[in-house]
């Protein structure tokens, strides 16, 4: 019988409604962990999810916040603490692209995307801190609590027509590392997660046909791509005990997109 390395926790996975962040909730509900599935518009699915969960014998719950919403995200805290107790685990997925070219973006574009791809994993993670600072160590994890941020490899890798996402990965990089330093020494450890071209409903047309797919595969040296089930793998194995030494880290989660392809053949 497969031991559950996050029983006895409880997680929260912003834009847990579809994608990687569906992917990562199923991952942490199967070793354990009590989830709750955040979304902002996605309800029907939100709830398809929580209803899978409890079918395999889990437990989860659905709450409607946009991240980028100070009082949403107070009010989603509070919930999930009033239903589970604690919370043990966030994961700041929740994301989205709003692309165009940089004289053709509106501001109201960038900072939409700011605002929940940067803006939303700050708000989260202070309440997360708040809970695990309030609540104190326990016996089901080393840690206090643990945060996990949703980068991407273009928080290393310029984009071009992407500048509002790049700009926000790359926020995400330095605000995962200087809160890993702020916090650290109150054992709560924080990491990040950074995926490549993760097979999506949202980014179909990469995938949809060979001819879209071999393109993508010029960038990527393991020469396949990546499934959500390959981020929610890492996620849960950042969330529990296992990797309790590793902190302030960002791992690729990329078959080698980031190692720039190109140079391949010495460029």
């Amino acid at each position: 019988m497969k031991i559950q390395r996050l029983k006895g926790q409880s997680a929260i996975i912003t834009g847990s409604s579809s994608g990687i962040g569906e992917a990562i909730a199923i991952e942490l509900a199967v070793e354990g962990a009590k989830v709750v599935i955040n979304y902002s518009h996605s309800e029907k699915a939100a709830f398809d999810i929580v209803r899978g969960i409890k079918k395999n014998g889990g437990e989860a719950i659905a709450i409607k916040a946009d991240v980028s919403n100070e009082n949403d995200v107070k009010d989603m805290f509070k919930e999930a603490i009033s239903t589970f107790g604690t919370i043990d685990i966030l994961v700041n997925n929740a994301g989205i692209q709003k692309d165009a070219s940089i004289t053709e973006m509106s501001l109201n574009d960038w900072k939409l995307v700011l605002d929940i791809n940067l803006t939303g994993q700050f708000l989260c993670s202070r309440e997360a801190i708040k809970e695990y600072r309030r609540r104190g160590l326990t016996e089901t994890s080393c840690a206090l609590g643990k945060i996990i941020c949703m980068s991407s490899v273009h928080e290393i890798i310029p984009w071009s027509g992407h500048v509002n996402y790049s700009s926000s990965k790359g926020g995400v990089s330095m605000f995962m590392k200087s809160m890993a330093q702020e916090v650290g020494r109150d054992k709560i450890r924080v990491n990040a997660i950074a995926p490549g071209a993760i097979k999506t409903r949202i980014n179909k047309e990469i995938w949809a046909t060979k001819e879209a797919e071999q393109k993508v595969l010029e960038l990527i040296p393991y020469n396949r791509l990546g499934e959500a089930k390959d981020v929610a793998k890492v996620a849960a194995w950042l969330a529990s005990d296992e990797s309790d030494y590793i902190h302030g880290t960002t791992i690729f989660v990329d078959g080698g997109m980031a190692l720039y392809p190109g140079f391949v053949d010495n460029g």
